[in-house]
């Protein structure tokens, strides 16, 4: 699993309860899932198709750091499936789990598109590649 993003939990990311807000958590999740679509499969256009059950394990309060970690899974024809783990930086406590998220590539109708990718890729080595 790989950790690339880290949030510092703010006032404005908190629920009635003073933890993190749910809602803020799976925004935050659905990008960095997009991005990791979008550098792996090379296409600018990439959607979410589906995300599974979501396990709250625990929360984050302000002033609390957290890591979102992504994982490919698996590559199908026009998709790509992660895993995702959320956890807290300082103690390594996980907060949420899932465990397929699914995007499409799409073309600019929002068609899906055969996107050729079998593996993870690494930008140093494709540049290395040309």
């Amino acid at each position: 699993m790989n950790y690339h993003t880290r949030k510092w939990i703010k006032p404005e990311d908190l629920n009635p309860n003073h933890t993190l807000f749910g809602g803020s958590l799976l925004k935050w999740i659905d990008e960095e899932a997009a991005l990791y679509s979008i550098i792996q499969l090379e296409t600018p256009r990439c959607v979410t198709k589906y995300i599974s059950e979501i396990n709250f394990v625990s929360s984050a309060k302000q002033g609390d750091i957290i890591e979102i970690g992504i994982e490919a899974i698996e590559f199908g024809r026009t998709s790509i499936t992660l895993r995702c783990d959320v956890r807290n930086k300082m103690t390594h406590q996980s907060i949420i789990t899932i465990d397929k998220i699914v995007f499409v590539g799409v073309d600019e109708k929002g068609k899906p598109t055969p996107h050729g990718k079998t593996q993870i890729e690494y930008v140093d080595d494709r540049l290395n590649k040309k």
